[in-house]
């Protein structure tokens, strides 16, 4: 009796990206949509640099992880991320200046040099914004109050400052009421007319 065949399984296209479209859409614009998505450059980049994987096993790889940071996950991945780019363009630095340093001629030590700068300010920009991710600015803004008009809120003017001015109008106060006899002067009220002794002649 002959041993049955076992049924082959053709093995999948890793360089095809497989799409699901719906009868309602039009396949030119999915798949114009799917082109330009940046998910879909990375992985293609991948793809290039490592024919081993597969492109949809990317393509699903990279998608996860950015809705992963999209939806406020964990940033331990990009920070990593950035810290071995920093580490690998301090290597190209090292590495650029040490050829400029063994060149004879100007122009290709100019070359090599201006090369290794440039990484040298890629690194630190890299761990700038590494810095920023992990220790987010703090923004000071002023307060202002418009429920009875333009009126600005000064937060730099202490509060002390304030109350000083209170004490010395009331201290003021209190030394016009002990000079008078406890009764304040009210410079704004007008003073009562002395009457005219209408008895006395006129004097010739």
């Amino acid at each position: 009796m002959a041993a049955k065949k076992k049924p082959e399984i053709q093995a999948k296209d890793k360089d095809a990206l497989h799409v699901t479209c719906t009868p309602n859409d039009v396949q030119e614009e999915v798949l114009s949509k799917l082109l330009i998505n940046p998910v879909t450059q990375a992985a293609f980049t991948l793809r290039d640099r490592d024919s081993r994987h597969s492109l949809n096993g990317l393509h699903k790889a990279l998608g996860e992880q950015i809705n992963e940071v999209v939806a406020g996950g964990s940033m331990a991945r990009p920070e990593a991320m950035l810290l071995c780019q920093a580490h690998t363009l301090d290597v190209l630095f090292n590495n650029l200046a040490y050829k400029a340093h063994n060149q004879t001629y100007i122009p290709n030590y100019e070359t090599f040099l201006r090369l290794a700068l440039k990484a040298q300010a890629q690194c630190r920009s890299t761990l700038e914004t590494l810095a920023a991710i992990k220790n987010p600015p703090v923004i000071f803004a002023k307060q202002a109050n418009i429920s009875q008009g333009h009126q600005q809120i000064n937060n730099n003017v202490p509060v002390q400052a304030s109350h000083a001015k209170e004490n010395k109008n009331l201290q003021n106060k209190l030394l016009v009421e002990a000079q008078y006899g406890g009764t304040a002067l009210d410079i704004d009220t007008t003073d009562a007319a002395i009457p005219v002794n209408s008895d006395m002649e006129t004097m010739e």
